[in-house]
């Protein structure tokens, strides 16, 4: 039970979609000139190393990857996978990074909700404008510079948020990109610090889907909340195999956080709990809740095996806080 408490809950069922890379034939291209940049062709196993930094997580640096380029989208998008299998699970339950997956042959757009983003609009020429929604804001985006093959772009929201970032026709991607929320905290900066061709390897990007997110706050003496939620295939590559969850909680002193995840048949899957004071911010797989195989490895266009449970129940006793980010 809790005593004065917030949580923010969050609960990603994934499919864990795992790509082995082989040598690429060319390297990275693209047609540019210090007034124009067009749009590059990217290669299988083109990559680039990046350093990702958000607020809530210490600074990560791995790389991004052409993991396909003519299976997405009937042909008409590249699939951009991660060399760490935890930055891609931790995209999954909190959206971060936007060129992690699908991205469009035409224009490089990420996905997001099901469409593609215009953050780039090619070709790119000095005080060239035009508009994009990503990170559930609507940009209004201009190129302010182009200099040997380097673009800089500046996208801002009408509630002061703003994305500067720089595409670098030399490397056929970005060099930067900073996202800063209204507040002025950056929320998003990823950094290049190295490309190439004909990576090696296995490479992630992990297809996952909402199942449940919810924020409860108590501020008087003991409160308990419950919540089920039911546990479907994914709608196109059938069954989960494995879950995830992302908690934010706080609660003050001599208050104390509980959570529990059971089953339909009330097995417990998860049973946490916390000591007063705590401010947390936490995410878990449930992969032996769910008995994925070990050591499983799956192309990512094929269809993941797992048993998935048909439902689950929440129990949460805590303390509120910021809730999670939502996908």
């Amino acid at each position: 039970m809790a005593r004065g408490a917030s949580v923010g809950f969050m609960l990603v069922i994934l499919l864990t979609s795992m790509t082995g890379c082989t040598a690429v034939t060319e390297g990275i291209t693209g047609n540019s000139s210090s007034e124009e940049i067009s749009v590059p062709t990217w290669e299988l196993g083109d990559y680039w190393l990046y350093t990702f930094s958000t607020p809530d997580y210490s600074d990560d640096t791995t790389k991004l990857v052409v993991a396909t380029t003519d299976i997405e989208e009937d042909g008409t998008a590249y699939m951009l996978a991660i060399s760490s299998i935890g930055e891609a699970r931790r995209h999954a339950v909190l959206n971060h990074n936007p060129f992690l997956g699908r991205i469009t042959h035409e224009q490089l757009s990420p996905f997001e909700n099901g469409e593609a983003k215009d953050v780039l609009d090619f070709p790119l020429k000095k005080n060239k404008a035009w508009s994009f929604s990503l990170f559930e804001n609507d940009w209004n985006a201009v190129v302010s510079s182009v200099d040997s093959s380097i673009a800089s772009i500046r996208a801002t929201a009408s509630d002061g948020s703003s994305i500067d970032y720089i595409f670098d026709g030399n490397i056929a991607f970005f060099s930067s990109f900073i996202w800063t929320d209204s507040e002025g905290v950056i929320q998003l900066k990823m950094k290049n610090a190295d490309n190439g061709v004909g990576h090696t390897g296995d490479v992630y990007f992990v297809r996952g889907g909402d199942l449940y997110s919810n924020n409860w706050y108590n501020s008087g003496p003991d409160a308990e909340f419950v919540d089920t939620f039911f546990v479907s295939d994914h709608p196109k590559d059938g069954e989960w195999n494995e879950m995830i969850y992302f908690l934010d909680a706080s609660c003050g002193g001599g208050s104390t956080i509980t959570l529990t995840l059971r089953d339909h048949t009330s097995v417990s899957a998860l049973e946490r709990f916390w000591g007063p004071g705590v401010g947390l911010r936490e995410g878990l797989r449930l992969q032996e809740w769910l008995r994925l195989r070990r050591g499983q490895t799956e192309r990512h266009d094929r269809r993941a095996e797992g048993s998935p449970r048909d439902a689950a129940g929440v129990t949460a006793a805590g303390s509120p806080g910021r809730g999670p980010r939502s996908r």
